[in-house]
């Protein structure tokens, strides 16, 4: 039968599971947008900026484990979600971006000009580098073929952002949708499956390992193996690092979870894989604010095993002066699937009690927990404090969206997540402004659920049009607003390297803000403002109370920072504020590095 084009795009979509698109209007994607109202089972969402459109649909896909899609028109449209494609790339996230372009006629081609059409820009060759594939339609009857193998390619080994462009006219054109050729791989299975041998040289370095430690990543979800990675660690009775990708995996009460490390990891995290004698890591992009720099620093008394899909990632430890002992390229669930069965081959005797590791590992987790201890003399509001009643006042079904700078450290570092409760946030790309269009993404996912976003006032400035769009669709979004005057973490960099010196980080030297709960009452929000500790729980057990959105200003003493925090050129088991060197020293059973022993105390 025949049917329009831009018809068939919004019945694909539907067909994928995508119950909401979100799309910014114009000349080049109003027939796309169209097509979407007309359809039944997919909803088009309409936020006021693309960059917030592309988040969403990022957000949308993390909450839901599928794949998002998001729309907007020619020029200026495509180029604003760029910021928002980059995130959904360096996390490996499935995301369909389609883009208008001007009509086939007005196309440069190969004239030399700049633009010949209005609002024409070439968005292929800008978005080619943070995208698994990416394609601009020329004929209509490619659409099948071109929205089939876009989404398979977004979803298959490590996943990731895809890009369709599609001129104007080729919307609005006719295609018999019985003669669409279709897209078949002709690749089998490309997954890259474990070396049997390999994993069992890992093994044995485990079972010969006297302080092991596991460390979990993001890539264990996206493959489907979390159940399958927390009994591989029950089974082993080994303790559990995780990125901040993994968070989620465990309880903040489980045994086993020995917490978050990097350079704004724990102290008690740091401790366990500075001084582990062995590290196997599974998923894990291990960037350098898990490892600190120089490469050569990180993990350096263990023998270590890393499991990767992606070859680059482990190749690059060679290239950053970082030996593996072995580096398996493998998707993360048929790895541990083989670790698992390697382990319970009867030809092993049994594994190591390492119940001295553990009782150490329990001993610096007691001694250094990530939280602040409340003062009756203090007043104002210890953010380590509240992060603490968050953890405790929050439903057990709760899915955080976190935005970057301190809101996202003091998040890893301290909130005890527990039940079903999820935490977001664009680990890797960590752009300002995405946790509220993000949010939004996951509430329309999961309407029932919880839904919490945790943002900075420099954060919230990016992208606060969308409260809006919040309000329009009636989202029962809990937005903490940790307002601490400026960029805190910008701040603290600054009083490392630049002698306290602001620049464009303050109120005094260059930012401005608004009044934000007059703001956001302009939007239609319900506000609360908490300034004192007197009164917090009893404030936040009100919000998380209340049934519908609530716009919360929390103040934040500008001078708080995120505590502990690595100096570029320490390596992460010497953060700030640094411990006394006796003390230190005490901690490390690894020899400390020439940073940590030529500093005074």
């Amino acid at each position: 039968m025949q049917q329009k084009l831009s018809d068939y795009v919004a019945d694909f979509l539907a067909a994928q599971g995508i119950r909401h698109v979100f799309v910014v209007t114009g000349g080049a994607s109003i027939h796309i947008l169209h097509s979407l109202h007309d359809r039944p089972g997919t909803t088009p969402i309409c936020p006021h900026h693309e960059q917030a459109g592309a988040m969403a649909a990022d957000g949308y896909a993390r909450a839901t484990g599928g794949i998002g899609c998001a729309v907007s028109t020619s020029g200026p449209g495509a180029t604003n979600m760029i910021t928002g494609i980059s995130g959904a790339w360096f996390d490996s996230i499935p995301v369909l971006y389609l883009t208008g372009q001007v009509t086939t006629f007005r196309l440069k081609g190969e004239s030399g000009v700049r633009q010949f059409g209005f609002q024409e820009t070439e968005i292929i060759p800008m978005v080619r580098p943070i995208t698994k594939y990416c394609v601009q339609l020329r004929d209509p009857r490619r659409i099948r073929y071109e929205l089939e193998k876009a989404v398979h390619i977004a979803r298959s080994g490590r996943p990731g952002p895809v890009l369709i462009d599609i001129p104007d006219d080729l919307q609005r054109a006719f295609v018999e949708t019985d003669d669409l050729p279709a897209f078949e791989s002709e690749e089998a299975d490309s997954t890259p499956v474990p070396a049997q041998e390999e994993i069992r040289r890992a093994v044995d370095l485990l079972l010969r390992s006297e302080r092991p430690v596991l460390i979990f990543g993001h890539g264990i979800r996206l493959s489907g193996a979390v159940a399958e990675a927390r009994a591989l660690a029950e089974r082993c009775n080994v303790p559990v690092l995780t990125t901040w990708g993994a968070k989620d995996f465990f309880s903040a009460s489980d045994r086993l979870n020995a917490g978050t490390f990097g350079t704004h990891g724990t102290r008690a995290g740091n401790f366990v894989v500075q001084n582990a004698d062995f590290v196997l890591s599974i998923g894990a992009r291990l960037s350098t604010r898990e490892t600190g720099s120089p490469l050569s620093s990180w993990a350096r008394g263990a023998r270590t095993v890393v499991i990767d899909i992606d070859r680059s990632e482990l190749n690059k430890f060679a290239a950053f002066d970082r030996k593996l002992d072995i580096a398996i390229e493998a998707d993360a669930l048929s790895a541990i699937r083989a670790i698992t069965q390697a382990i319970d081959a009867p030809s092993n005797v049994g594994l190591p009690d390492w119940a001295s590791w553990r009782a150490e590992i329990a001993d610096w987790t007691q001694r250094y927990p990530a939280s602040a201890i409340s003062s009756p003399a203090q007043s104002t509001i210890d953010p380590y404090v509240l992060i603490d009643e968050i953890s405790a006042l929050a439903p057990d079904d709760t899915y955080f969206f976190v935005d970057t700078g301190c809101a996202v450290a003091w998040s890893m570092q301290a909130l005890k997540l527990r039940g079903s409760q999820r935490i977001f946030h664009d680990f890797n790309n960590t752009a300002m402004g995405w946790a509220l269009p993000a949010a939004i993404g996951g509430a329309l996912a999961f309407p029932r659920k919880s839904i919490c976003c945790v943002v900075g006032d420099g954060s919230l400035m990016m992208n606060i049009q969308e409260l809006a769009t919040l309000k329009h669709h009636g989202l029962a979004v809990k937005i903490l607003l940790l307002d601490n005057s400026g960029y805190s973490m910008v701040r603290q960099t600054e009083t490392q390297w630049l002698g306290g010196v602001n620049v464009g980080t303050s109120t005094e030297s260059g930012l401005g803000f608004p009044d934000f709960i007059k703001l956001a009452q302009a939007f239609g929000l319900e506000t609360r403002e908490l300034a004192k500790s007197a009164g917090l729980r009893g404030e936040l057990a009100g919000i998380f109370a209340s049934p519908g959105a609530v716009f919360a200003r929390i103040e934040i003493p500008a001078q708080k920072g995120v505590i502990p925090q690595v100096a570029f050129g320490f390596p992460i088991e010497d953060s700030e504020p640094y411990l006394p060197r006796e003390e230190f020293f005490r901690n490390m059973k690894v020899a400390p590095l020439p940073a940590s022993l030529n500093r005074v105390d």
